[in-house]
């Protein structure tokens, strides 16, 4: 059923990375749910911002936090499309592409998120569907939404600071060769999520010979690894299912994009095969599990802490925070601050000083000509 070689020391670090999945989910279940629905968002937030940006997207999770925030206002599928001139004029013009690549990725995960259990077992139309929420804002995808390559496309990797394009993986050719393949992935899929005792392996094998086919013309990174969120969601492993939407698995990804490409490349030795038993998944199943890992130690008890320590904020650092996230792409100074909240100034000092301790804020320069950033 599965086309990775499991060895001991696989199987090690897949009851490692259960057991503490365990662990981090009575924790998730300990905190309150408007904690839980906070940590959900960051996760989210942090998760689209690491996805698009590995597609060499720039948007910051700042400006994607704002940018969905925005829409959220709104709450209807169109707000997008309402808001898309408020939205540009907020955002610099070079972020264009990236803001169109971030509302439909937002959506994407939306459906993900709130449906995984209705899609399965999961179809072809579902895939197709998905792709079509990723671009549907980006206007050149029009004429290809929800459909196979028509074109050969590559797996390649932009050299950071340049136009250098890499290729890593000759995928597979267009017409009946990825439309075969992708038939018999989604129906090996489905016979064996059900079936096999460790959802992460065939969640690990499933995006990568997804990927490997590489079936749409554009948005196939992106997809790919929203769907093995997915494959956890309609897994019966009900640890794995409660903590994911909590991690930002795609942001330790994107901490790693050099070992994502190199391990994609060792595992197809640059070229698709049409027998899954050739690839060397192990190493991308390796490399996931290192992933995950790292996403549970860190971001559970991260986001929880974020979210305690907005609930403690006093009313002027409370004020001084929105006024950064109203200005998501700038570096404010306290002259700044002063001037669009009105507060005293020794008050908005206060407040910086609060926003600083609690790691809301980074402090650049010194004196006069210090400015403050809001992280995320």
């Amino acid at each position: 059923m599965i086309s990775i070689k499991i060895t001991d020391e696989i199987i090690r670090q897949l009851k490692q990375v259960s057991d503490l999945a365990a662990d981090r989910r009575v924790y998730v279940d300990s905190v309150s749910a408007e904690c839980r629905e906070a940590m959900h968002r960051y996760a989210r937030i942090s998760t689209i911002g690491a996805t698009t940006r590995i597609e060499n997207a720039i948007l910051t999770d700042v400006e994607v936090d704002w940018l969905d925030k925005t829409l959220s206002a709104d709450g209807r599928t169109t707000a997008f499309i309402q808001k898309k001139r408020f939205i540009e004029n907020k955002l610099s013009k070079e972020r264009e592409r990236s803001i169109e690549e971030v509302a439909g990725c937002r959506n994407m995960l939306e459906i993900i998120f709130h449906q995984a259990k209705d899609l399965f077992p999961l179809t072809e139309a579902a895939i197709r569907g998905l792709h079509s929420e990723l671009l549907h804002f980006y206007p050149p995808a029009v004429h290809y939404l929800g459909k196979y390559k028509v074109a050969p496309n590559n797996v390649v990797e932009m050299v950071v600071g340049t136009d250098i394009r890499m290729d890593v993986l000759k995928t597979a050719d267009p017409g009946p060769i990825t439309s075969a393949a992708m038939t018999d992935l989604v129906e090996w899929y489905n016979g064996t999520l059900p079936e096999y005792p460790w959802c992460l392996a065939v969640a690990a094998e499933f995006v990568f010979r997804f990927l490997a086919i590489h079936p749409f013309q554009d948005g196939n990174g992106r997809i790919g690894r929203a769907l093995f969120t997915l494959a956890v969601l309609q897994s019966d492993d009900r640890n794995l299912s409660a903590v994911i939407p909590c991690i930002a698995l795609d942001r330790h990804i994107e901490k790693h994009k050099e070992e994502y490409y190199l391990v994609l490349q060792k595992c197809s030795e640059g070229k698709f095969m049409q027998d899954p038993k050739k690839y060397r998944m192990e190493y991308f199943l390796m490399f996931y599990l290192k992933m995950i890992e790292e996403a549970l130690k860190h971001d559970i008890a991260f986001y929880a802490k974020r979210y305690e320590a907005i609930v403690k904020l006093a009313a002027a650092p409370r004020k001084v925070l929105q006024c950064f996230k109203e200005h998501p792409e700038r570096k404010l100074s306290t002259k700044d601050i002063i001037e669009y909240t009105g507060l005293p100034r020794r008050t908005a000092i206060h407040a910086l000083n609060v926003l600083l301790k609690d790691e809301f804020l980074q402090r650049y320069g010194k004196g006069a000509g210090t400015i403050y950033q809001l992280t995320f």
